[in-house]
């Protein structure tokens, strides 16, 4: 059986046909349309064409839309408001904690980036991470999830949901044997992110998949290390989650998180009875829904700067021989992984790690190289300019330390977030001074 991974790259004009002759031999008519989605619709699919083609008007003809600072909405009739409160009426706003116009401007737009039917904007990453999961899943039921992610999702999976009777099977999810052995019969939910954090696997999204789907379960992905790169919809991913904290804002000036899915998945989030975003509330600001939507209007120049410069860097460590660790070079484990699932026009992304051995000599180096102005000593990604962390003391702290040398993260591995540097060249000199 040939994978969905080489599927991509048959020429064009044999795709239709392979298509045909699978749905002459296979019986499982899920897999089908799924081969078919993800073929044909990713290789026509464009986030940034998407986004701009995109018409949102002001109140009165601005061509930013309007900022709606009311936290409840007139109603003419009675009736309107009742029907409006239970989910039938549509295009009626109600109360800001459920829906206000300058989120769902934004909500559509990432609806439009990602390809999926609807979205639904949060106060947080971590909300929109927490709300998805929560509605998804009930007690007594069973998610598996990498072990390799940022330190705070691993907290909720590892230390919170537990309380309420929900397991958590923490797996390689590189390894799909793995990930298929951890199946259980109430796994209700795989989870991943396309590029892991810290140490920037890439997921086998169209694989794990298959796996979900053929055991009744939801494939959920982060995408926050990799918009535009990935369209994990796409590939056949449920659910995508982001912090848009980080490169889809790009500014660090807010905090906000996003959630991308069918229109049933959202209408069950925000519904007033049962809707875990509604009765959680994590409402983000209309004022910071308006400058984000802004901003999401160059994230496909962003991204494309930031691939550019962290590949350039990525190489220039390789030939220093630093242990240097992104999915741009041919070495990286998943690296034909990540070429034949991306988008190419947007690169490789604007994360790379390098292991400098130990926790003293990863501290030596980035106080010297935010001495230098190469960048900051800060957590967080996605800046206009460089960021580096310890990610074992900082972002992955809250992974034990005996699981992070399972996982292989080393307590002198640096995460470095590249930024828009005009000369990237002139900054790699700067480095490898300070080096």
């Amino acid at each position: 059986m040939t994978t969905v991974q080489e599927l991509y790259l048959l020429p064009e004009c044999l795709k239709t046909s392979f298509i045909q002759d699978e749905c002459h031999t296979k019986s499982d008519f899920k897999f089908r349309n799924l081969i078919q989605h993800q073929i044909i619709t990713k290789m026509k699919f464009n986030p940034a064409k998407a986004i701009n083609d995109l018409q949102q008007f002001g109140e009165f003809g601005g061509v930013n839309p309007s900022i709606t600072d009311s936290s409840t909405y007139t109603f003419m009739e009675g009736e309107i408001m009742e029907e409006t409160f239970h989910g039938q009426m549509k295009g009626c706003f109600l109360y800001s904690r459920h829906w206000n116009p300058s989120n769902k401007y934004l909500a559509d737009a990432l609806a439009a980036m990602e390809n999926t039917e609807s979205a639904w904007i949060t106060a947080s990453g971590m909300a929109a991470i927490t709300c998805s999961l929560l509605q998804l899943c009930n007690s007594g039921d069973h998610i598996i999830t990498s072990v390799t992610t940022y330190g705070g999702t691993y907290a909720f999976l590892k230390n919170w949901l537990p309380k309420y009777n929900i397991e958590v099977s923490f797996v390689n999810i590189t390894n799909l044997e793995e990930v298929k052995n951890a199946v259980q019969e109430n796994t209700k939910v795989i989870y991943t992110e396309s590029v892991t954090n810290p140490l920037l696997q890439v997921s086998n999204i169209p694989e794990l998949a298959i796996i979900a789907h053929n055991c009744g379960a939801k494939l959920m992905v982060d995408n926050t290390f990799s918009p535009m790169i990935f369209s994990p919809a796409n590939l056949g991913a449920d659910l995508v989650v982001y912090s848009m904290t980080k490169f889809i804002n790009g500014k660090n000036d807010c905090v906000a998180g996003a959630i991308c899915g069918s229109g049933q998945f959202i209408d069950e989030l925000s519904n007033v009875n049962t809707g875990t975003a509604m009765l959680l509330g994590p409402v983000l600001d209309p004022l910071r829904s308006s400058s984000i939507l802004k901003n999401l209007n160059t994230l496909h120049i962003r991204m494309k700067q930031h691939s550019k410069n962290a590949l350039f860097l990525a190489r220039e460590f390789e030939k220093m021989g630093l242990s240097v660790i992104y999915p741009g070079l041919e070495k990286h484990p998943q690296h034909e992984i990540h070429l034949k699932t991306m988008n190419k026009e947007f690169g490789y992304g604007g994360i790379l790690a390098v292991d400098f051995g130990t926790m003293e000599k990863a501290y030596e180096i980035m106080q010297k190289l935010q001495k230098e102005n190469v960048g900051y000593l800060a957590v967080s990604l996605g800046y206009f300019r460089t960021l580096f962390s310890c990610s074992g003391h900082s972002t992955s702290s809250e992974i034990p330390l005996d699981v992070q040398k399972e996982m292989g993260l080393s307590e002198g591995l640096v995460r470095f977030s590249i930024g828009l540097d005009n000369d990237i060249e002139e900054t790699f000199k700067t480095i490898k001074s300070c080096l």
